[in-house]
């Protein structure tokens, strides 16, 4: 039994040792965690729609509808949402 308890002893100074080792470097060991992920902030079918509404009411309705068109849609509810971004980014530019 006492080589089973040395055994545990020498195995817990070892990951002891590894920690004191990534405190000294400043690092973690699950460093995916820590990083934030870089999201873009989703978009949602009413901020397009909003944009677009503006848009129509400066006289660019056809710019619209081409726009829509283009993403195989007639209107804003059959446009993928994945697209919304790319959509939004093309109608503000108009």
């Amino acid at each position: 039994m006492r080589k089973v308890y040395l055994t545990l002893a020498d195995g817990f100074e070892k990951l002891a040792a590894g920690y004191r080792a990534l405190a000294e470097e400043g690092t973690s060991p699950n460093p995916v965690n820590e990083s934030p992920t870089k999201e873009e902030p989703s978009i949602d079918i009413e901020t397009v729609r909003a944009v677009l509404a503006e848009k129509s009411r400066d006289g660019k309705t056809k710019e619209i509808k081409a726009l829509l068109m283009k993403y195989d849609a007639g209107k804003l509810s059959g446009v993928n949402p994945e697209d919304y971004a790319s959509l939004l980014s093309e109608a503000e530019a108009l």
